[in-house]
Order: C-alpha cells, then structure tokens, then sequence
C-alpha cells in the first residue's frame, strides 16, 4: 500500500502527464500526495526573493507554481501537501522523500538525449539511481 507519495512538477508540459499518471493510481483516504516543485538556483536568488517582505502576493515570482499545485490539490479525495523548495532539483526530490519517507516519486522526463543529455543532466535519472524508494519516471506521450 502506498502510505506517501512524492509528485515532483515542473511547469513543462511533461507536468500534465505526472499529474494523470497520479490519476491512475487507486490512492486511499489515508494517503498523502505530496506535490513539490523545485526553484534551480543558480546564485541563490529565490532566497534573496523568499527573505524580503511581500506587500502583495501577485509579487512572489513563484506564485504561479503555488497556484499551480494547490489546484492538483484540490481533485484529490485524501491527505495533500505542498513543497516549493530552492536546489539541484534531483538532489532536492531526494531529500524530500527521505523526509516525507516517500514510498513512491512520481517524476517527469523531459526526454533528452546525447549532448543535451550530458550537458543538462538527467534529473529523472539521477532521482531513479539515488532514490531509496520506488521511482515512476513519466515521458509526454503524443496524442
């Protein structure tokens, strides 16, 4: 039975495939979804973002997401959370499901191959290879 899943979204249109391979499962009342999405740093900045006080919340530049994941919460019929998180993002969805003690992420690939591929990184393969749970690694069909 799975007790904590992790859904790692991007805003790519490989999300909308994370999001109904979820749809798939039989998920129970007990289950927690956690939706997370990882903000890649490059020198820090959504920190420096994060930290200042916000006089309105259309200011917050990752607000979007926020919205984003709170509507996949709402179509679910049991327990949901939210992670937005700053980081290497398979260092990251790791580090979530430790926490969480995931017994499934569910990740998207975005399908890369040779030099993008080693250059970019894998991030769904990394996850696969360091994860210390299942790993469901979901590629954009074309309809």
């Amino acid at each position: 039975m799975l007790n904590t899943i992790l859904v790692a979204v991007d805003d790519s249109p490989t999300a909308k495939f994370v999001i109904e391979a979820l749809g798939q499962l039989q998920l129970q009342p007990t289950t927690n979804v956690i939706f997370s999405h990882v903000v890649p740093t490059v020198a820090s900045d959504f920190d420096l973002v994060a930290d200042r006080p916000h006089l309105g919340s259309d200011e917050f530049p990752y607000r979007h997401i926020e919205k984003q994941l709170r509507g996949y919460q709402d179509q679910l019929d049991c327990e949901s959370e939210i992670e937005i998180v700053a980081g290497d993002p398979a260092e990251e969805i790791i580090r979530l499901a430790n926490i969480y003690k995931a017994d499934l992420i569910i990740i998207g690939s975005r399908g890369l191959t040779g030099v993008k591929r080693i250059l970019q990184g894998s991030v769904s393969s990394q996850v696969v290879s360091e994860a210390n749970c299942s790993v469901w690694v979901v590629k954009e069909v074309e309809g």
